[in-house]
């Protein structure tokens, strides 16, 4: 017989997609809460079917009212409460940070237990550096923003990581040709899944393969961190122009590569009507 649980809040990380990453002591914890607040009580509710388990659900997400966080933590003071989000690791741009620091401002006990993130799962496989990354969460969805923040965080010496959904994929990808050219890419799709994948390229080749395959699935991009100046060779310089030349008209495509470069901007923009 399992050992009854402390009170307190559990922050439990579930499968990603595949159900059998869920770890014993994951399971163990989600069998002997009083309560789960979750996301969605569909998708919870899958898992634990899987799992044989029965328990109370709470819907817990980003629109949860003040009152709802006051239930949930009177009912850790006194007994177990799981928090899980659909999928991966909870407060990883999922649901939970609000709860969680008011659990800590209440005194009540927090345990997290380790699991999936697809975060992680894409860093190691996408064989860029990492010893230093930072998670910028999902990209905007308005080109402007998305730039603003790939321009921002391109500064960093760092393996950049963010989420992205397949509609918003090309855009993405343009706007990284364009405001981090020359930087390697790895787009991570389907993580943990039969169809799973892990492609890397330059903006320009990764968007003319899924302009020819359509991608689904949740996706996670990765840019490489800016290397050390030097004269790029010719073949690059096209492959910098063409990234480019995907959002901007020729003459801003050649300022873009000119900047990044130290390249003489009316050569470049020569180049560029070319491969226009």
């Amino acid at each position: 017989m399992a050992t009854p649980l402390d009170p307190g809040l559990y922050i439990v990380a579930t499968p990603i997609g595949n159900l059998g990453d869920i770890t014993p002591r994951a399971v163990e914890v989600l069998r002997g809460v009083a309560a789960i607040a979750c996301e969605d009580t569909r998708v919870t509710g899958k898992l634990l079917h899987h799992l044989g388990i029965k328990a109370r659900l709470i819907r817990y997400d980003d629109h949860a009212s003040e009152a709802t966080r006051d239930h949930l933590l009177a009912i850790a003071a006194n007994e177990p409460v799981a928090l899980v989000s659909d999928a991966g690791t909870p407060l990883i741009s999922d649901p939970g940070y609000r709860l969680v620091g008011e659990a800590r401002a209440r005194g009540i006990a927090l345990t997290s237990l380790p699991g999936p993130s697809a975060v992680v799962v894409a860093l190691t496989l996408a064989g860029l550096p990492s010893d230093r990354f930072v998670f910028g969460g999902f990209l905007p969805a308005r080109d402007k923003a998305r730039r603003e923040v790939l321009a921002e965080l391109g500064l960093v010496r760092a393996t950049l990581v963010f989420y992205d959904t397949a509609p918003r994929l090309a855009d993405s990808l343009a706007a990284i040709g364009a405001e981090l050219p020359g930087r390697a890419v790895a787009v991570a799709r389907e993580l943990t899944k039969k169809f799973e994948e892990c492609r890397s390229g330059t903006p320009a080749e990764l968007a003319e393969h899924y302009a020819a395959h359509p991608p689904k699935g949740e996706i996670v991009l990765l840019i490489g961190p800016p290397g050390e100046a030097e004269t790029p060779g010719e073949t690059e310089v096209d492959d910098l122009l063409r990234a480019a030349l995907l959002a901007d008209k020729p003459s801003q495509a050649a300022a873009q590569v000119a900047k990044a470069t130290g390249l003489d901007r009316k050569a470049l923009y020569a180049r560029a009507l070319e491969l226009k």
